[in-house]
């Protein structure tokens, strides 16, 4: 299974605030079971959603200053970008659906 790609601090404004289609940010950390636990499912999204939303994830432990700028208070927290802009946020596990009907209505899938 082919893994979610990180983005840093330093590579965060060119990955997710500049780019040309929507991005999901899994916040998470390496110490955090339901962030495993979330990592088929953003997997699986990637795969469905190529071309159209970009997946990233960012470690909240090497990376504070960007989950300081985004309040990030539990991991993992998934932060939808469209357009440079956070516009839907989702903490805590999640199903697979859940995600979905939660993120559709920003997309254009």
């Amino acid at each position: 299974m082919a893994a979610v790609p990180s983005t840093t601090d330093d590579a965060f404004e060119k990955d997710v605030l500049q780019a040309s289609q929507p991005v999901l940010v899994e916040f998470g950390a390496e110490w955090c079971h339901p962030c495993r636990q979330l990592e088929p499912i953003l997997v699986e999204l990637a795969s469905e959603w190529k071309g159209k939303v970009g997946i990233f994830e960012i470690d909240v432990d090497a990376n504070s200053a960007t989950t300081v700028r985004y309040g990030v208070m539990g991991v993992p927290t998934l932060v939808l970008f469209v357009g440079g802009s956070d516009v839907e946020r989702l903490t805590g596990y999640h199903s697979k659906s859940r995600i979905v009907d939660r993120l559709a209505p920003h997309l254009r899938l």
